[in-house]
């Protein structure tokens, strides 16, 4: 009996341990499981909540109007429209092949569009919208939009679209706008844009569109929206609309413009135009030139070759990108720094036979035409090269260079457009930097010969050309070149200029200027532009150019004798009118032959047209003095 008892009471405490124990386990797990509801509940509320909120909120991005485009006088070059596109989701779709194949049923897809379609799939994220069709009527896309349940990863949008209604007019100028590439988005990621870009298909690729980006993009609104477990739309809950581009109004008058390149039709080269007293570009041309609305949606390949592969290279931007010798149209700012040191005076003459003798070499005047005794004025106005010649040893290279800089050449002019070149003002520095074997390093005093005459190593833009010549023009006060003149705003519509004040002014003494002056407008009315000018309502002042494009080594030029392509540059600078400037102009027909018959026309037709509200009548004098044959024009100029 006493054995039982003992027993049944160390069972009870073996059990009482038990429920214990047990007890003990059940209050430790439900502290944790209050403790894990209080972190979920009140800890992370605000997070989890978000993501509560984010699996039925879907946060849309409304892509911004873009800023539309207009010349000086509102007329518009650049501008939107809205248009409906079909786009897919890869990620959301088994088999493209066959989607496209039911979609063809409904919405007409073309055998180009289908390939630009897979090429675009390849170049894209799985779960990036890609275009299939763009461009889609209302019948189109109401037709879609009926039977749009069908199509899984398919999805009807509006856009806006840009387009350039004057087609190939400007569009060096203007740019064009393209799809956003890898390098895009690495782009906008790294200067932390890459949000404003949410929902935008595209981004400005060159010109105008590429370097005010920013300006005409605007910024991305965004709609907050209520959905259900599949996706489809109850309501917005929340809206921040878009802000549109802002408008920018160019100095370019799409009427100048459009008179310039029909004068280049069938001809290469470049032509600029700028207001001295301001810096902005009256006409940029750059011939022969492209269709930019080609770009918009990505261009095809039949297109892209043609256009990168002719030998015109229509792609290229000349005014700004190619650099070239400028013969003559040189001379006029190497006679003013010739006064300007006092290495000449208006009056000094010096002997020409011909030719300048140099270190044993002889450097003949174009056709070798002898002019005699000649002063600042004749050097200009018969384009003598020998008294230039003449120069060159005298002023040395550096400098020329110094005194040449200020107006331009060789520097990089600030326009805003993007892939300016710099060109080559030679110096002893230069050439030690862009040779490596010191032989070639050394700069020899016949090589200054060579560049007071605009050749040599001698390359400038023709941008460079113009600016050089609007600086002249405007007595030696250097206003920035600019394109986007005004910049107006969307929603308040406040103008903002860009430009208003000069970057620098270049010391010049006004009887030099006048000097130089009276010589250029001796070249139009008696020299080697007179032809051109004949009976012209205004004054102007200009220098016709010839430029070599390869070395003759001694040989006879024979235009007829080489290759087209090999044949010389025709060249032109001028302002105009010469008392008061109101417009100046650098110009090059590439392969053109002589400055005088091919240039110097093109420069009076873009001066007609430009001071028709300024002309005035021409005295009895003035006129009998331009149609004078006057002094024999120097050959080749």
């Amino acid at each position: 009996m006493f054995e039982f008892k003992k027993t049944s009471q160390a069972q009870k405490r073996r059990l009482l341990l038990r429920l214990c124990v047990a007890a003990a386990l059940v209050l430790v797990c439900f502290g944790l499981l209050v403790a894990r509801l209080w972190h979920l509940q009140v800890e992370r509320y605000e997070g989890l909540a978000a993501r509560a909120d984010a699996n039925r909120i879907a946060v849309v991005p409304i892509p911004p109007r873009r800023g539309e485009i207009l010349d000086r006088n509102g007329v518009v070059l650049a501008r939107n429209y809205r248009d409906y596109t079909l786009v897919v989701t890869p990620a959301q779709v088994k088999d493209l092949d066959q989607l496209l194949d039911n979609l063809s049923a409904l919405v007409y897809i073309s055998p180009s569009q289908r390939k630009r379609f897979f090429q675009l799939v390849q170049q894209s994220s799985r779960y990036a919208q890609v275009p299939v069709r763009n461009n889609l009527n209302e019948t189109e896309a109401s037709w879609f939009a009926a039977h749009a349940y069908k199509f899984d990863g398919v999805e009807l949008s509006a856009r806006w679209v840009r387009e350039y209604p004057h087609g190939q007019t400007a569009a060096h100028v203007l740019g064009y706008v393209g799809r956003i590439s890898e390098a895009d988005l690495e782009h906008l990621e790294e200067t932390d844009q890459l949000g404003n870009y949410r929902g935008t298909q595209n981004i400005g690729k060159k010109g105008i569109e590429k370097t005010w980006e920013s300006t005409l993009h605007g910024r991305t609104g965004l709609e907050e929206v209520e959905v259900t477990a599949t996706g489809r739309p109850v309501r917005t809950l929340h809206r921040d609309d878009p802000v549109p581009g802002a408008d920018l109004v160019l100095s370019l008058d799409i009427g100048l413009q459009q008179l310039i390149e029909e004068e280049y039709k069938g001809k290469r080269g470049a032509f600029v135009a700028i207001e001295p007293q301001t810096g902005e570009v009256l006409a940029f041309v750059s011939a022969p030139s492209f269709d930019p609305n080609l770009f918009i949606d990505g261009i095809d390949v039949d297109n892209w070759r043609e256009l990168n592969e002719s030998p015109d290279h229509p792609l290229i931007n000349r005014p700004l990108y190619s650099t070239y010798p400028i013969g003559s149209t040189y001379k006029p700012f190497v006679a003013l720094a010739a006064l300007e040191m006092g290495l000449r005076t208006p009056t000094q003459r010096i002997s020409d036979p011909g030719y300048f003798e140099f270190g044993g070499q002889r450097f003949r005047n174009a056709g070798s035409v002898a002019y005699g005794p000649t002063d600042i004025h004749r050097a200009l106005v018969v384009s003598s090269d020998t008294y230039f010649y003449s120069l060159g040893p005298e002023m040395g290279v550096n400098a020329l260079h110094d005194f040449s800089r200020q107006f331009g050449f060789g520097q990089m002019t600030g326009i805003d457009l993007d892939g300016e070149k710099k060109g080559i003002l030679p110096s002893t520095d230069w050439k030690r930097q862009a040779f490596r074997k010191p032989e070639q390093q050394r700069w020899y005093a016949g090589e200054t010969v060579s560049v007071a005459v605009g050749q040599g190593y001698n390359s400038f833009t023709l941008l460079q050309l113009a600016q050089a010549t609007a600086v002249l023009a405007n007595g030696g006060v250097y206003m920035k070149p600019h394109l986007v003149n005004l910049v107006r705003n969307a929603q308040t519509g406040l103008l903002e200029k860009t430009v208003t004040e000069p970057s620098h002014k270049v010391p010049l003494k006004p009887e030099n200027l006048a000097v130089i002056t009276k010589a250029l407008a001796g070249v139009v009315n008696e020299g080697t532009a007179r032809r051109a000018f004949a009976g012209a309502p205004y004054q102007a002042a200009g220098k016709t150019g010839t430029a070599q494009v390869y070395s003759l080594r001694g040989a006879k030029y024979n235009a007829e004798a080489i290759d087209e392509r090999l044949r010389d540059h025709a060249l032109f600078m001028a302002y105009a009118p010469a008392e008061n400037p109101k417009i100046a102009i650098g110009l090059i027909v590439e392969n053109g032959g002589w400055g005088s018959t091919v240039a110097a026309p093109i420069a009076r037709k873009a001066f007609d047209y430009w001071l028709r509200d300024y002309v005035k009548p021409v005295s009895p004098d003035e006129k009998a003095r331009s149609d004078r044959r006057g002094v024999t024009a120097g050959a080749g100029q």
